[in-house]
């Protein structure tokens, strides 16, 4: 990606312009890891770089921001600038073509403020750059609260950066974030969603969750989390505090790869605590249905943030099932096989393995599973069907309610090993149908 950037950089060069790599990129390299987009800013005029290359199209011709395909990679080429106003917390209302150090002084942070001039290897840095990304910290280019201002989304963005590179972010910017977490609600969900998504996957998600909680961010944009703070439980069972204190750990005792339903099944969880709270006559603080209220709850907030479907199916289930790993040693072996073979069950067995370990520490329903899993990796857990409905139709059965549960009741029984073939399956049916017309 870089050789074909930098071959994009040369042409426009050659043709009499200046042409630099510009923005996060230059920040990745100076890091030494490979930057996973490089984007090119020039003086040369969006219609003046659609000349150049064969394959473009104008994605922000306004803003001045070309694509330049090349060798199957795109690059965005945009035309140095200065921007006007902006009116609606996201974008100016008008933008100027101007000069590299205009252009570097309209961005959001000091770190992504440099440009790298390829055939030269230079650096370019009119904001101090270099030296905040050798010191690690995040700093808004600047005024923060103006920079904020125009794009309200950069209140995320700095907690973004400051957790997934454990940079610190400086005392300025940090004070204009909790000065300005409110305005935060002026952007789009899918926008949050997205900012959110890179915070809690990353390694340092524990640092995200603290860093959007003394900010002010995470009330704004997840009330029902910082409704957690103080909600108290049994201290037998959680000797950690109350579930905020208890959720935080469970981010910390997760591994570094996670998946998204897994890490949002963690933080959403025990989100039905609060509204579920009692305390019985024995002065025991209980939870009721605050599992069933918790995936509820689970669901209007991934609609609400604009997930995917898929995601929301998936961590919605992870939260309705996590109190279920309380009952599997005295499941059925039919119901034990059906709960471990659902595709969400991985990440259950997971969500459950921190819970426990970040509260009671108790972890024999999680060895239980393990050793159970083991058991039954040698073969599908649900195996195919020794019956199906072409089967019961031919024993002249009409399609029905009862045909589900005919099925249902053979499967059940050849997961526990009583059914072993095809042939003692259908025996089994013919007796059935038998008895239950003669009853």
């Amino acid at each position: 990606m870089q050789k074909v950037a930098g071959h994009i950089v040369a042409r426009l060069t050659k043709a009499g312009f200046t042409a630099y790599f510009a923005g996060g990129c230059v920040r990745d390299l100076l890091r030494g890891e490979a930057p996973k987009d490089i984007d090119i800013a020039t003086d040369a005029r969006p219609e003046e770089v659609q000349k150049i290359f064969a394959r473009t199209y104008a994605v922000g011709a306004h803003f001045g921001v070309v694509v330049v395909l090349e060798e199957g990679l795109q690059f965005e080429v945009a035309t140095f600038r200065s921007d006007g106003a902006y009116l609606d917390g996201r974008r100016p209302a008008e933008v100027h073509f101007s000069s590299p150090e205009e252009d570097a002084r309209r961005r959001d942070f000091t770190i992504n403020g440099m440009f790298f001039d390829p055939p030269n290897g230079a650096v370019i840095d009119f904001v101090g750059g270099r030296a905040d990304l050798a010191t690690r910290v995040v700093r808004a280019i600047g005024e923060p609260a103006e920079r904020f201002e125009e794009d309200r989304l950069r209140l995320l963005r700095a907690v973004r950066f400051a957790t997934v590179l454990e940079f610190e972010i400086e005392p300025t910017t940090w004070n204009a974030i909790i000065r300005t977490a409110g305005s935060i609600s002026e952007i789009s969900a899918e926008r949050i969603r997205e900012e959110l998504i890179r915070i809690f996957l990353s390694p340092q998600r524990v640092r995200g969750w603290d860093l959007l909680d003394r900010s002010g961010l995470l009330e704004q944009i997840l009330p029902e989390l910082a409704a957690m703070k103080g909600c108290e439980q049994p201290p037998q069972y959680h000797p950690e505090g109350d579930v905020f204190e208890h959720t935080r750990l469970m981010l910390e005792l997760l591994p570094n790869d996670v998946s998204l339903p897994l890490v949002f099944s963690v933080l959403f969880h025990d989100i039905g605590k609060p509204p579920t709270a009692t305390v019985d006559e024995t002065g025991r603080i209980r939870f009721n249905g605050h599992d069933r209220l918790g995936a509820e709850m689970a669901e209007a907030i991934m609609q609400r943030l604009r997930f995917t479907r898929a995601e929301i199916d998936a961590t919605v289930e992870a939260v309705r099932q996590h109190m279920v790993f309380k009952d599997v040693p005295n499941m059925r072996l039919a119901k034990l096989k059906r709960f471990m073979a659902r595709p969400t069950f991985t990440d259950e067995l997971e969500l459950h393995r921190v819970d426990c370990t970040s509260s009671h520490g108790m972890l024999d329903n999680y060895e239980f599973l393990k050793e159970k899993a083991q058991e039954f990796a040698h073969e599908p857990i649900i195996p195919p069907p020794l019956v199906r409905g072409g089967d019961l139709i031919a024993l002249g059965m009409k399609p029905g309610p009862r045909f589900g549960e005919i099925l249902e009741a053979v499967e059940t029984r050849q997961l526990e090993g009583n059914l072993r073939d095809r042939e003692e399956a259908l025996a089994w049916v013919k007796n059935f149908l038998a008895t239950d017309q003669h009853g």
